[in-house]
C-alpha cells in the first residue's frame, strides 16, 4: 500500500491483538514520529511505549488515578484493564519549551502530528491503532506518576497492535462541507 492510499483510507482500529509492533516495525514507527513538522527543531515530545510488564504498570496508574479522582465503583475496576486493550500502547506527551516563535498551541500540534506519523507508519507496515484520551490524559495524577513538569501535557495514548479482522474503513467525509476556496 503507498503512502497516499494509507492516508486516504486511514482508519482507527480498536480490535487489536498480538503481535505488537518490534524490531524494525517499532523502529519505524518511532522514527516516523521524529518526521512531524517542528518549528525551531524544538522536539517538543516524549513517548513512553508500554508492553508487557509496562502495560501493567499503565494499569495500576490509570487504577490509582481513577481511585484519587472519586470515579465510581465500576470505573475503578475498569481502570486496572483498559491498557491491555492492545499489546502496545505509546504515550505521546508534549514537552512545553517556552519559545517566543513557537507557541504552546504549535508544540502541542507537533506532537498530535508525531502520534498521526506513527499511526500511519503502523498502518504501513500491517499494524494499526487507535489513538485515545479521555479522563486519563487530563488527570494530574497520572501527569506525576508519569514524572511530567507542570507545562507537559499527555497528548495521547496510542494503542498498536495487529487487527483482529479486517480494519473497517469509513466512509470519506464531504470535502465540500469543511474546505473553501478562494480562487
Amino acid at each position: 500500500m503507498n503512502a497516499l492510499d494509507i492516508l486516504l483510507t486511514r482508519s482507527s482500529d480498536n480490535k487489536l491483538t498480538t503481535p505488537a509492533p518490534s524490531g524494525v516495525a517499532l523502529d519505524n514507527i518511532l522514527a516516523a514520529a521524529h518526521r512531524a513538522p517542528d518549528h525551531a527543531h524544538l522536539t517538543p515530545y516524549q513517548f513512553i511505549v508500554c508492553q508487557g510488564d509496562g502495560l501493567a504498570k499503565l494499569a495500576d496508574i490509570y487504577h490509582q488515578a481513577a481511585i484519587h479522582s472519586d470515579f465510581e465503583p465500576a470505573a475503578i475496576e475498569k481502570a486496572k484493564t483498559l491498557p491491555f486493550r492492545a499489546p502496545m500502547v505509546i504515550i505521546g506527551i508534549c514537552k512545553y519549551k517556552p519559545h517566543d516563535k513557537v507557541p504552546r498551541v504549535e508544540q502541542i500540534a507537533t506532537t498530535a502530528c508525531a502520534l498521526q506519523n506513527m499511526q500511519m507508519a503502523a498502518q504501513a507496515q500491517g499494524y494499526n491503532g487507535i489513538w485515545r484520551t479521555g479522563s486519563y490524559s487530563q488527570n494530574q495524577f497520572v501527569n506525576t506518576a508519569l514524572g511530567l513538569n507542570k507545562s507537559d501535557e499527555v497528548i495521547g495514548f496510542m494503542y498498536l497492535g495487529t487487527p483482529m479482522d479486517k480494519t473497517i474503513i469509513k466512509k470519506a467525509k464531504k470535502q465540500t462541507d469543511t474546505v473553501l476556496f478562494w480562487n
